[in-house]
């Protein structure tokens, strides 16, 4: 878009920036949220949003620099990736059979000292479906079982080594033990023609970091792996061929997008700096395996993570992942059932076969807004990544990156706990009555702050009373008010008893009941006429708290609107009802 016309087939598509403005504006201003004396270019301000990085997401791309990212090496399909952890390797066998059939092309296997890997993979053609092992405290042993398993592997199967990232976990694992442990691993992946090291950024991500935090985290960890790699005689380029790289898709689409575009430029700036030329050969572009992030997923109403993995595997599958696995629906609630695990792998199938995401490569690519966004986050990739090797000149010193971790944690907390940055079923639209999937616990999200995690605890332990909800008005003057209140006390597991259509303090009081926190809501207008009488009536009846629905007043001890805490909000109210 620009100020000036630009030739189309039809003339009076044709549109300048201008006018965007003036239309957008418009639209604003009817929502009050521009007023008449502001300028039609203020809905660039009121319209952009900042990530947890600072960096600008604009709701239009403009024409500027060219910038283009680092093309995606898939062309077709990517890898629908499963996830396999059940200690029980029946289960787990189970599990792994019942994917293969349903459509998934390879497997994602959590292991330990005790896993049967021979019952686990039983019937698992390992020529044909790739492997890929996650065995952090036994992965020299797992991965020579592994290889005892068959002759021939998939080319794409990965020993998944990954000590770095097994520290950051808090894992038992020794620095000097694990490069030994790595060369061997080296070894024994050349000599089968497959990969041996997973650069897991998700170690960062389920900690809380931040987009560029993710990936400054994996390009440092990568460029760790190959010196160590080539400290034992490998070239750069032969090291690059052993490494894989995960990363976290979220429902944050377009960040998502972006930050697997530029984890590819970065890693191709990283051997290029090495002297492996970007596209000097595809064998040392970086491989990609996407996961729907862990603590975006919420316990309660956990059925809504159906829409945020579905966003998420589709924002990896066009920012160009090679593998992509959807967490199930229900792994908040603890170890996944059948109907979780079917509907993760059909998400990858409607996106693939029915929306057809995969049949263009970088879809978006070009694009203006996603062109920025890519150079943005990558420009901030790249400077986390040379904070961490400073930090690390004497040593692998995780304090400080972890300290960066729990700033943005904190900042995420305070926007969630403003519900700026909502929660559906958690922080909005929560649902008290709902019953939640019986599953066992699954040791997998114990190292995970789930974004919700706050809210979730107020709800793991209901309010000892409701409160009482003092609706002012008839059904259609306190509807507004009254629904907003209703929504925000459920969030923190407090219930209501409605007064109902009410014309007087007199009704409200016939219909109280005694409950200590009494919320008041109603219209402006009400209000102002017999907002104080109901007040003064509850307090005489003896209510202990009472909270308004809107903007605080001098009769009331509490107000709730938008913008409030709700976090603090609801933990004083709940002491309050105590």
């Amino acid at each position: 878009m620009t100020d000036a016309p630009v030739t189309l087939a039809q003339p009076e598509d044709a549109h300048t920036q201008a006018e965007w403005e003036a239309a957008t504006a418009a639209v604003l201003r009817k929502a009050g949220r521009l007023a008449e004396s502001d300028a039609d270019a203020a809905v660039w301000a009121k319209l952009t949003r900042k990530t947890l990085d600072d960096i600008e997401i604009t709701p239009l791309g403009l024409p500027g620099e060219p910038v283009t990212a680092l093309r995606p090496s898939r062309a077709g399909a990517w890898d629908i990736r499963a996830i396999v952890a059940d200690p029980n390797a029946k289960a787990a066998n189970e599990n792994a059979l019942v994917d293969l059939d349903g459509g998934v092309t390879s497997l994602w296997l959590h292991a330990d000292e005790s896993t049967d890997l021979d019952a686990t993979l039983k019937g698992v053609l390992l020529d044909l479906a790739p492997v890929v092992l996650d065995a952090p405290t036994a992965t020299v042993e797992t991965a020579k079982a592994f290889l005892k398993l068959a002759v021939d592997f998939h080319e794409d199967t990965n020993l998944g080594a990954d000590p770095l990232g097994a520290l950051l976990r808090d894992l038992p694992v020794a620095v000097d033990e694990a490069i030994d442990e790595l060369k061997q691993l080296a070894e024994l992946a050349r000599k089968n023609s497959i990969r041996a090291i997973v650069v897991d950024a998700t170690a960062a991500h389920d900690l809380g970091a931040s987009d560029a935090q993710e990936l400054g985290w994996s390009i440092a960890v990568g460029v760790a792996y190959l010196r160590w790699l080539t400290d034992h005689g490998l070239s750069v380029a032969d090291a690059a061929k052993l490494i894989e790289f995960r990363y976290a898709a979220t429902d944050e689409q377009f960040p998502t997008i972006a930050k697997l575009r530029a984890a590819r430029q970065l890693w191709a700036r990283v051997l290029e700096i090495s002297g492996v030329p970007a596209g000097s050969t595809g064998e040392v572009e970086q491989r990609q395996h996407a996961v729907t992030s862990r603590p975006m997923f919420s316990k309660y109403d956990p059925y809504v993570n159906m829409l945020r993995g579905t966003i998420a595997a589709f924002a990896a599958g066009v920012g160009g992942a090679d593998a992509v696995t959807v967490l199930p629906f229900d792994s908040a609630n603890g170890r996944p059932d059948g109907f979780g695990r079917r509907i993760a792998r059909n998400v990858n199938h409607l996106l693939i076969d029915e929306s057809h995401v995969a049949v263009v490569t970088d879809p978006a690519g070009g694009s203006y807004a996603v062109e920025q966004l890519t150079a943005d986050t990558a420009a901030k990739g790249w400077a986390e990544f040379v904070q961490i090797e400073a930090e690390w000149e004497n040593g692998e010193d995780f304090a400080p990156f972890k300290a960066r971790i729990d700033a943005v944690v904190a900042r995420r907390e305070t926007e969630i706990a403003k519900r700026k940055r909502p929660i559906t079923g958690v922080s909005e639209f929560p649902n008290l009555g709902e019953e939640l999937p019986a599953r066992e616990a699954d040791p997998l999200n114990d190292r995970v702050r789930r974004y919700g995690a706050s809210f979730e605890a107020l709800r793991d332990q209901p309010a000892a009373n409701n409160a009482f909800l003092a609706t002012l008005g008839t059904v259609a003057q306190h509807t507004a008010r009254a629904t907003f209140a209703s929504n925000l006390l459920a969030a923190g597991g407090i219930g209501v008893d409605v007064a109902g259509a009410t014309k007087n303090a007199t009704e409200l009081v016939a219909a109280y009941d005694g409950q200590p926190v009494v919320v008041l809501a109603g219209s402006d207008a009400a209000y102002a006429e017999w907002g104080q009488e109901a007040a003064d009536a509850m307090r005489g009846r003896g209510a202990q708290w009472i909270v308004i629905a809107g903007k605080p007043t001098d009769y009331a001890d509490d107000s709730a609107a938008m913008g409030v805490d709700a976090l603090a909000f609801l933990t004083t109210t709940r002491e309050k009802l105590a």
